[in-house]
């Protein structure tokens, strides 16, 4: 009974679609768990490049000297590259003689265009996890109904019913629920840590980028 009734043994002996219901399950989960190591990883990697790189541009370095450090950066990202892109435009306009008004407008285009992108890199494949979090429970729950109804249809065969023939097929149904909810409350709660800290770093991105814009127009006004 005992070995009849382990969580192995009542997956071995679950209906095929159970079966597939918690091998999607189990596919989804080890799906966000994979996310939720990239995106852990991205965060914190943005986080620290945003603190070493507003310690060197507040520090007084000269624009056009850190600008030249940027090029040779490849993997520049956040306020480095928000920098960048707004100082590169900044630069091409003024070479060709363009107006004052006309060289701000160009520079905070490329800089809102740079923050997109890294709202996009902080958040890409983020809703992939509100998506497993909203569903996974209700395909768990799929699988519950679908095993339950098999147990009752399958009872409706027996001449006498007792416990120890409702258990096992109740059992079973009920695992698929459990790992429904093991791949869901995981999931939901790394999507809202995950937004609340891309929120906070967009709310970064977007203050530096408007002082440096204060900065370049006072540059440019001289």
């Amino acid at each position: 009974m005992t070995e009849q009734l382990s969580v192995i043994g009542l997956i071995s002996h679950a209906s095929i679609p159970v079966q597939l219901v918690m091998l999607s399950l189990v596919a989804a989960s080890v799906y966000s768990w994979t996310l939720i190591a990239k995106y852990r990883t991205v965060h914190r990697r943005a986080a620290q490049d945003l603190k070493n790189f507003e310690e060197e541009f507040w520090s007084g370095a000269d624009l056009s000297s850190l600008y030249q450090r940027s090029q040779h950066n490849n993997d520049r990202q956040g306020a480095e590259a928000l920098f960048y892109a707004g100082f590169k435009e900044f630069m091409r306009l003024k070479q060709k003689g363009s107006s004052h008004d006309f060289i701000m407008e160009g520079v905070t285009r490329a800089m809102r265009i740079t923050l997109s992108q890294e709202q996009t890199r902080l958040e890409g494949k983020l809703p992939a996890l509100a998506s497993i979090a909203s569903t996974a429970p209700y395909v768990g729950l799929f699988g519950t109904v679908w095993g339950i109804m098999t147990s009752f249809i399958g009872l409706a065969q027996v001449q006498q019913a007792t416990l120890a023939t409702v258990a096992p097929g109740i059992a079973e149904a009920l695992i698929a629920t459990a790992i429904g909810l093991f791949a869901a409350i995981p999931a939901v709660l790394a999507y809202n840590h995950f937004m609340a800290n891309s929120d906070v770093l967009n709310n970064k991105y977007t203050m530096f980028a408007d002082e440096f814009l204060g900065i370049l127009h006072r540059e440019g006004s001289y």
